[in-house]
């Protein structure tokens, strides 16, 4: 059921409960210009105090349940391809630690989905966007999520699965842990892998970073956006809520991404694999 309102939000930050007033109007316009320069917008202390502490005690109480990972993989989430020449932007593989609380984790009525049910958030969100059609997503395990990462080398390079990705931050490490992007380095029917090549090489002029500080808000459009988290230190866990949104009603992961990110797949993954609207690899 959509809350009326929210505590744990500022409404003086965020004045989603007023989307007739000027303010409304000035946040909209500040985050559209953002949006269309690099892809990437933030309202900084969306939350209350007491937002903050409930999101962090709330991510404490799931993060045991996190699917946690080891391994290597490519900015596309994709196996070798050894046609292709060595050096190329899918054969390079990156140490990545990470673990992500699914959404089947975390409670309706929670701090979290709370948020995300809050009535004015998801039209505040359409509304930065400009985005018709806009749905929530429909992965029954990717719509609201927890990243939870500990000291590590952190998320390395990569694109999104969809295509509008909203990020609360609930939490910092002690160390690194900061977000760095190439804002749209590659187009729908063109990967630009010479240009991806460049920011694996670290010698691209795109590279921006961000770093968020908890209660701070970011949209942005990861799927043409090469984009990681930089390595943390400390005992610290970073905590990162991620609401998703695309523009297709139906849209859920495929199998591969779900079994790498959730540890598991659902049988809707593989009924709905395959209706992307794009030719990019994943």
């Amino acid at each position: 059921m959509m809350r009326v309102s929210n505590p744990y939000l500022d409404a003086n930050t965020i004045p989603i409960d007023r989307p007739d007033s000027i303010e409304y109007a000035a946040l909209v316009s500040r985050m559209r210009s953002e949006l269309a320069a690099d892809g990437c917008a933030v309202v900084q202390s969306i939350l209350t105090p007491e937002g903050v502490t409930a999101l962090v005690t709330e991510a404490d109480a799931v993060a045991p349940h996190a699917h946690r990972s080891s391994s290597r993989t490519n900015a596309y989430f994709s196996q070798d391809d050894e046609a292709l020449p060595k050096g190329h932007p899918v054969r390079r593989f990156y140490d990545r630690s990470i673990a992500f609380v699914a959404a089947d984790r975390l409670v309706a009525g929670g701090p979290l989905r709370g948020i995300y049910d809050t009535v004015g958030f998801d039209g505040f969100i359409r509304d930065c966007l400009q985005a018709d059609p806009f749905h929530r997503y429909a992965d029954p395990l990717a719509d609201v999520i927890i990243n939870s990462a500990g000291a590590g080398p952190g998320f390395p390079w990569h694109f999104d699965t969809n295509d509008y990705t909203v990020t609360l931050a609930i939490q910092v490490a002690e160390q690194g842990g900061e977000f760095e992007y190439a804002p749209n380095v590659r187009t729908a029917d063109d990967e630009h892998f010479d240009a991806v090549t460049h920011v694996l090489d670290g010698t691209s002029d795109r590279v921006r970073t961000l770093i968020l500080q908890p209660g701070d808000l970011q949209i942005f459009l990861g799927r043409h956006s090469l984009h990681r988290v930089t390595p943390l230190g400390g005992t610290r866990p970073r905590y990162v809520g991620i609401f998703s949104y695309v523009d297709q009603p139906d849209m859920v992961a495929t199998p591969e991404r779900c079994r790498q990110l959730y540890g598991k797949v659902m049988p809707i993954h593989y009924e709905r694999a395959g209706r992307r609207g794009d030719v990019l690899l994943d």
